[in-house]
């Protein structure tokens, strides 16, 4: 790979900058199994003061962050509700199943958004032969549904159907802060409807790692046992802990940028033959779009423009994702907006 590619694949690609390196030097450390790492301690005490929750745990990665929520929440044999497009659902790796025997019913959302109406009927009866409904999972932004933001307004009516049936509520919120910054929600409302919230540092914050589950005390007291379980405990994690302290310093206002940066090369698809935006409207920093199969499939599209400079994920057989973060500039969004649309449009002439 060359320096003069842009790399719109993911906002996970990001690197430290030199602000957030420096932290991370300096970090005073100890070994957080044991809870003595004041970076730790300092990170999780902020995040549960910000989600309005009471605790909260630095984990390795948002899937186990994610997973070790699934566990807490239910038993072998148990169901959860979820948007058939969800990360833990597809993305996870056959998680709930394999880690804590559950079953996932899934439900075909609006671009990844459910409507409490969509879930009234999915409750299985209190029956031998059936398995117990106990979780909904919701996930803000929606990484499949286009990066869409929740309605808040779907999210507290889902919430008080669930309390009402006594099911948990969960949220992956990956690029909850790109929600936070788009609407000026803050971080306490949207947190307020879930029993348990997870949160990632290495996507639009751009740290090299980690996410965060805030909650309940006793329900994170728990999950530090299962965080242990599955190989997540970390010694001086401070290190790391330090990058999204200074992420949370640094780097959540300026994720309006990357909205912006989206907006551009938004425009440029629209303006292709052959391309067409899914969903119309980009609302942060995720474009998901369909190829047109006169021009080839996702994977021959994104190589072609992988040929030209600019780099993105072929994200199904005729759909593509781009993604604006930390590391392209608004000059680089213009560029590869002009690149995409004068190299795929020049195909569709000839086509």
């Amino acid at each position: 790979m060359t320096h003069t590619l842009i790399d719109l694949r993911s906002d996970t690609v990001t690197r430290p900058t030199p602000g957030m390196r420096a932290a991370m030097a300096a970090a005073e450390v100890g070994d957080d199994v044991f809870g003595e790492d004041p970076s730790v301690n300092r990170l999780q005490e902020r995040l549960a003061n910000l989600l309005g929750k009471e605790a909260a745990l630095f984990v390795p990665s948002g899937t186990m962050s994610n997973q070790i929520a699934v566990k807490l929440h239910t038993q072998p044999g148990d169901e959860i509700l979820c948007e058939a497009g969800c990360h833990i659902y597809n993305y996870e790796a056959g998680g709930p199943a394999v880690l804590s025997g559950v079953m996932c019913r899934t439900i075909e959302g609006d671009h990844g958004i459910l409507d409490v109406s969509q879930l009234e009927d999915k409750i299985r009866p209190d029956n031998e032969h059936l398995v117990r409904t106990r979780l909904v999972c919701l996930e803000n932004t929606h990484n499949r549904g286009g990066g869409r933001i929740y309605p808040l307004e779907k999210i507290e009516a889902i919430s008080q159907w669930a309390r009402h049936h006594g099911l948990a509520m969960h949220l992956d919120g990956a690029r909850l802060w790109n929600a936070i910054v788009a609407t000026g929600i803050r971080a306490a409302t949207w947190a307020a409807s879930f029993d348990t919230v997870s949160v990632c540092f290495s996507k639009g914050l751009g740290t090299p790692l980690g996410s965060a589950l805030v909650g309940p005390l006793d329900l994170i007291q728990r999950a530090r046992r299962i965080r242990k379980l599955l190989g997540g405990g970390m010694r001086q994690a401070g290190v790391v802990a330090a990058a999204a302290l200074y992420a949370l310093e640094h780097h959540v206002e300026r994720l309006a940028d990357d909205h912006r940066h989206a907006q551009i090369l938004a425009q440029a698809i629209a303006a292709t033959p052959g391309l067409q935006l899914i969903p119309p409207e980009v609302e942060t920093n995720l474009i998901w779009f369909e190829v047109d199969p006169r021009l080839g499939n996702a994977t021959e599209v994104a190589l072609l423009l992988r040929s030209k400079g600019v780099l993105v994920h072929a994200a199904g057989p005729q759909m593509i994702r781009a993604c604006t973060h930390l590391d392209v500039s608004q000059a680089q969004a213009e560029q590869a907006a002009e690149i995409i649309h004068r190299t795929l449009h020049r195909v569709v002439a000839i086509v």
